[in-house]
């Protein structure tokens, strides 16, 4: 496991020092959770459009319930695993790039990661048969999202990584929710 660990933070360093303050703006933008408030209107005009007002009502509750058992579920195990983010680390502070404001305590996993993921595939499975390219542009996006993370020095990549894990899982149970509620709806 400490070698994994060990590894884990040769990475976070890599990935982490490919930034450079021309860029780091742009990355505090993309990492902003209110910025991403137009492609969130975006989706749900789509759903809307091509399902109506019943099932888009639906699906947002839907969704607010998964984002919730995200970010809960990151909680419950950044405060079991206690693993310190990597912007607190002093052995890091010479060598890692912090730009976030903010940086919490424990980091494993991460809920923006996983929230993002969520959001992709059960979004991407909903409007597939509308969009063909829908799920590669979502899961694109949820990919920068989880980058933006290592670059302002919060998250390791495996924080990430377990955190798309986690948050695919989760798209593809709350997408059959949503089935599972429309079925019975109708």
């Amino acid at each position: 496991m400490e070698q994994l660990l060990e590894y884990d933070k040769d990475l976070f360093l890599f990935l982490n020092n490919l930034g450079s303050e021309s860029w780091d703006t742009m990355w505090l933008i993309i990492t902003e959770k209110l910025s991403s408030i137009p492609l969130y209107a975006l989706l749900l005009y789509l759903i809307f459009r091509h399902y109506g007002w019943k099932v888009a009502v639906i699906t947002m509750v839907v969704v607010a319930a998964m984002i919730t058992c995200t970010d809960q579920l990151a909680n419950l195990f950044k405060n079991g695993f206690q693993r310190l983010r990597p912007c607190h680390l002093e052995t890091l502070g010479e060598y890692a790039r912090v730009i976030a404001v903010r940086c919490g305590r424990y980091g494993y996993f991460s809920a923006h990661a996983a929230s993002s993921m969520a959001l992709a595939v059960f979004i991407g499975r909903l409007l597939k048969p509308h969009y063909k390219y829908i799920i590669p542009l979502l899961l694109l996006w949820a990919l920068v999202i989880g980058y933006s993370r290592i670059y302002l020095g919060v998250h390791y990549p495996l924080d990430v990584l377990t955190g798309f894990v986690i948050g695919a899982i989760l798209g593809c149970l709350f997408y059959r929710l949503l089935k599972y509620i429309l079925s019975i709806t109708n």
